[in-house]
Formats: C-alpha cells, sequence, structure tokens
C-alpha cells in the first residue's frame, strides 16, 4: 500500500493549485469571495489508491470504497503504471471494468443472490419506453446463444 507525504510539493497547474496569475475568468470572477480559499486538507488512504504516475501525490479528495483487487486490479496496477497518454494506459482500464463486472456476478452468486438482469440492464424502461429496441436486443440475444450453442455442441459431437 502507498504512503502519502504530507509534505509532498504541489503539481503547479493543477486543479486547486493553477496559477491564479493566468485566470481566464479575471477581471470578471472575483476571487475573494471564492468558496475554496485555500488546499483542502488531505484526505488519508487507508486502502490501496491508484493514481497517475504524472502527478507526485493523490487528489485532495479520493474514493476508496471499491480497493482494486483480483485480476481487474493487476490490470489496474498495470495501467497505472503508464502514461495516461498511452493506450497501455487506457485500455487495461476498460477491459479491468469489464473484468470486474464479471467478477462482481461471481460473488453475488456466491453469496446466493441470484442477479435480475433483465431489470439491472434497464428492461422495464426499455419494455415502458422502447419495446422495438427491446426487441432487437432480446433477438440478437437469442441467436447469439443459439449460435454459441450449436458451435459448442458441434465441437462435442465430432469427438
Amino acid at each position: 500500500m502507498n504512503v502519502i507525504n504530507k509534505d509532498a510539493s504541489v503539481h503547479e497547474g493543477w486543479a486547486i493549485d493553477e496559477n491564479i496569475e493566468n485566470d481566464p475568468t479575471y477581471p470578471m470572477r472575483n476571487r475573494a469571495y471564492s468558496k475554496i480559499p485555500s488546499r483542502p486538507e488531505q484526505q488519508i488512504a487507508r486502502v490501496e489508491i491508484l493514481h497517475s504516475n504524472e502527478r507526485p501525490h493523490y487528489s485532495s479528495v479520493f474514493g476508496e470504497i471499491v480497493p482494486p483487487s483480483g485480476l481487474s486490479g493487476q490490470l489496474r496496477r498495470y495501467a497505472f503504471q503508464h502514461s495516461e497518454s498511452r493506450y497501455r494506459h487506457w485500455l487495461p482500464l476498460l477491459l479491468a471494468d469489464r473484468i470486474h463486472v464479471v467478477e462482481e456476478l461471481i460473488n453475488d452468486v456466491k453469496q446466493g443472490h441470484i442477479p435480475n438482469f433483465f431489470v439491472e440492464m434497464g428492461g422495464r424502461a426499455l419494455w415502458k419506453y422502447d419495446k422495438m429496441t427491446l426487441l432487437k436486443k432480446t433477438t440478437c440475444y437469442a441467436v447469439g446463444t443459439v449460435a454459441v450453442l450449436w458451435t459448442i455442441r458441434r465441437i462435442l459431437g465430432k469427438k
């Protein structure tokens, strides 16, 4: 787990650390009445927090509800080793999001909760407001399922 250095230097030009002299809203905006007159107090990290390698420290406030874990966590750790301007950063994050969904579905089933895919994927709203799209999606899922089952049956039948 990473440890926060309270004396970490401020990265000039980012968000709350921006250069006040280079404010395009001046003189229209009066900073004397700003709601955040100084940098907020640094939140303490109690779990592993991933952050850009282009920034020397964490942002002042961050979420820690879902720390990185499992295969998706490994992909996220890999992604944050690379610059945000590289595909090596963003593509693993996209893949990690999809993998995390599957990991959470498996955890739900392990805990005895069977997910209601129709409701959780917006089926009620589609039924109420856009029945044609619901029909198209259902048809595509049915054709895809039949194709996968047919392929599996052919592969197993040849052995």
